[in-house]
């Protein structure tokens, strides 16, 4: 469907006066951050318009499929499976700038990036990701990738996780998880699970599996809480909440968690022979230092429009957003079309009907054969896909996460397609054969 833009006497005036600054470059729409939010949205304005001019800035020479990482971390596939050239992902009909953005002047309508250009637009779209704050751990950046010290949350351990695995021998291996939001909220289980299976298998009893969790439960919606619950209980792993992760003692294989008590927060010692961290994460600092941001550091948008609360001509989604979900690739699935419809309202100066729900979805795998498809609003309410109780743990849902959804990721979802069509009709359709008691 094409969509007429109008296009103001002062943004061509503008536009015109911009091509005689070299070092200034106009676009009617700027897109931050070439993820999945970034090129998604991208890929669906192009649809909805294919004469839009719009650039998306993204520094990155390759484009990973991140929630893989967990299933090279787990030993299910190997990390060249989720990687891909950033320029093969890229809509043919937007511009690539491949530099890092350092400044946002939203006043001026432009940004500046760190080869020095300046980038002017008529809209903006932040999608930048998130920020891993290895620092803020004491002793973690010079301790990962060896003795033990592992995160999935980075392509560059992933592997070594499970190398870890493989190789561990008895004692404690410990996962933790932050204060802070992070992206996939679930990853830190889906490990431990697979790790705790994996080690029963050649080690019988011979091990111990620790959840070191800031928070205080397993998972934040009830529903889905109440399984994992059942799901640590059922396989003897010790869960310690309020126990956040500050230091790490690689010389003597401690990990220092500050602990909430009655008294005040302490400082405990936790002897690990393998620890899987959870690192803090934040919104990238040019973000942190912008007038976008709010004052937690997030783009500060509208949990319904996905419009910013000052700047009418700027839309966030994505893990640097203010959104009140979980920070996943379904989210922002859901989150594109709602920005895309916006936009394209307030480019022609409509009103904006779109609104996100606050729809996500963890696939929580829970071992090598069965996972969770915790799919969720801003209510907390399930909001299952399939006509299937969403709490209880199914083969067919690990099979999802380990083929489908990276499948549709790179040919559906990314190319400005939806999916749901794809993966869950034909389900639909045996449920409607064969009632809701076949077992998928």
């Amino acid at each position: 469907m094409s969509v007429s833009i109008q296009t103001s006497h002062l943004e061509r005036e503008k536009s015109i006066l911009l091509t005689h600054d070299n070092s200034v470059s106009h676009y009617q729409i700027a897109i931050v951050g070439g993820g999945a939010a970034g090129i998604t949205t991208a890929a669906q304005l192009l649809k909805q318009n294919s004469c839009l001019d719009l650039a998306i800035i993204e520094p990155s020479q390759k484009h990973y499929y991140q929630p893989g990482w967990t299933l090279v971390g787990g030993g299910i596939a190997p990390i060249n499976q989720f990687v891909r050239e950033e320029k093969d992902v890229i809509p043919k009909r937007a511009k690539w700038i491949q530099d890092y953005v350092t400044t946002l002047d939203p006043e001026q309508n432009c940004l500046t990036l760190a080869q020095g250009q300046t980038i002017a637009y008529d809209y903006l779209i932040l999608c930048p990701g998130i920020q891993i704050d290895w620092h803020l751990i004491k002793g973690l950046p010079e301790s990962l990738g060896k003795g033990g010290v592992t995160s999935n949350y980075s392509k560059d351990y992933a592997s070594y996780t499970w190398e870890t695995i493989k190789n561990f021998q008895e004692g404690t291996a410990i996962f933790t998880y932050p204060t802070t939001p992070i992206k996939c909220g679930g990853a830190p289980q889906k490990v431990m699970y697979m790790a705790d299976e994996y080690f029963k298998r050649g080690l019988g009893k011979n091990h111990q599996v620790m959840f070191c969790s800031a928070g205080t439960k397993m998972f934040g919606v009830a529903a889905y809480n109440a399984t994992l619950e059942g799901v640590v209980k059922r396989r003897g792993i010790i869960t310690k909440f309020q126990h956040n992760l500050k230091e790490i003692k690689a010389d003597s294989k401690e990990a220092i968690f500050d602990v909430t008590t009655d008294k005040g927060i302490e400082a405990v010692s936790i002897h690990y022979d393998m620890i899987h961290v959870a690192p803090p994460m934040s919104s990238p600092d040019f973000i942190k230092q912008s007038p976008l941001a709010n004052d937690q550091g997030w783009v500060d948008v509208n949990p319904y429009t996905l419009q910013h609360n000052r700047y009418p001509n700027v839309f966030g989604l994505g893990d640097a957003s203010s959104l009140p979900t979980s920070k996943t690739a379904a989210a922002a699935r859901k989150q594109a079309p709602v920005v895309v419809q916006n936009l394209l309202s307030k480019m022609n100066r409509q009103p904006l009907m779109a609104q996100y729900d606050g729809y996500t979805c963890c696939p929580l795998i829970t071992g090598y054969r069965s996972a969770i498809m915790a799919e969720f609003d801003y209510d907390g309410n399930p909001t299952p896909s399939l006509p299937l109780d969403p709490t209880k743990e199914r083969y067919s849902m690990f099979l999802a996460k380990v083929y489908a959804l990276p499948w549709i990721y790179w040919h559906r979802m990314l190319k400005g397609e939806g999916f749901e069509a794809d993966i869950f009709q034909p389900i639909n359709q045996l449920l409607q054969t064969f009632g809701n008691d076949l077992k998928i």
